[in-house]
């Protein structure tokens, strides 16, 4: 683990240049284009000739997005893009593919199986370092939302105090952030603690099984709260605080389609970020558009509003 780690901070400004060059270039031009055809179109059409034969529309350009997770409000601008028609006035016709434990959207968009992901950039920089041809086209997470908590019982009043805890993570390309973290106090995750593999449920946090969860401030440390469990009975460690905070969601496509379809990916980045201005403006609205994606029983609209009004905290700058 500590290998990898050392090359993965080895690689890590080289590649975040790549990726600011790569976004620039891949949908910089094309936003200018069409803000030109705009402009231009009106007047050309202002006086239509009566005997000119009206082109058939063009068929919708048919986009598959692999989330990250199940359908939830972390997800709300692309349910909303597409609940108020803004892919398809861009021409598009987006297919959200959910994820789940057992799917990584770095492996099914770099495999094919999905044109554009949401993942983190944590997750994503190792996935280049292994040569997968992804490139990221859009940052839409501006602050990181993951913490860990602990509750108040178990010691944990800082970071320092992590030595000798057992403290949980889902791994899988989430633990960067955390071996920040410990790099910072000094702490060898292999024996200074347990660093162990946490449950995608807060049922180990709960059952005291660790002592230090991982946590979402919009998802898992809502869900302790919803549990009984009160604020002022928990400490946590923010990582925004600690400067070990990584940024999360963001959008990569798959480099070839991207090759092929630049203007297609400036499109639905400009569609999903009026979805999301849109979420963010009226979240109880946002909220029924996930509700009507979520599988039944999953979840309840109550949890998804309080999720998508700290998910707002995130992406607004």
């Amino acid at each position: 683990m500590n290998g990898k780690k050392r090359k993965f901070r080895g690689g890590l400004l080289a590649i975040v240049m790549m990726l600011s060059v790569s976004l620039m270039a891949g949908c910089g031009g094309n936003n200018n284009n069409s803000a030109a055809e705009a402009t231009t179109a009106p007047e050309a059409s202002a006086a239509p000739d009566a005997s000119a034969v009206t082109e058939p529309a063009a068929d919708p350009v048919t986009v598959k997005l692999q989330l990250k997770w199940v359908p939830q409000a972390q997800f709300a601008g692309y349910f909303v893009a597409q609940d108020k028609g803004y892919y398809k006035e861009e021409g598009l016709d987006v297919e959200i593919l959910p994820g789940g434990p057992d799917i990584v959207p770095e492996q099914q968009v770099a495999g094919g199986s999905a044109d554009i992901g949401v993942g983190w950039v944590a997750s994503l920089l190792p996935s280049l370092e292994e040569g997968m041809p992804l490139v990221q086209i859009a940052q839409i997470y501006q602050k990181s939302g993951l913490v860990l908590v602990s509750k108040k019982t178990a010691g944990i009043n800082s970071a320092a105090d992590l030595k000798g805890k057992k403290v949980g993570n889902w791994m899988g390309g989430n633990e960067f952030e955390l071996l920040a973290l410990f790099d910072k106090y000094k702490f060898d995750p292999n024996k200074d603690l347990s660093f162990t593999k946490q449950g995608f449920t807060m049922d180990q946090f709960l059952g005291d099984q660790i002592d230090a969860a991982s946590a979402m401030t919009y998802n898992e440390y809502q869900v302790v709260l919803e549990s009984g469990i009160k604020a002022e009975d928990l400490n946590v460690i923010d990582m925004n605080t600690e400067g070990v905070a990584m940024l999360e969601d963001n959008l990569f496509a798959n480099k070839e389609w991207l090759a092929e379809n630049k203007e297609t990916a400036a499109k639905f980045v400009r569609a999903s970020l009026k979805g999301w201005k849109d979420a963010i403006a009226d979240p109880a609205a946002a909220v029924d558009s996930v509700m009507k994606q979520a599988e039944d029983g999953s979840t309840t609209k109550e949890h998804q509003l309080t999720m998508m009004t700290e998910v707002a905290k995130l992406i607004l700058p």
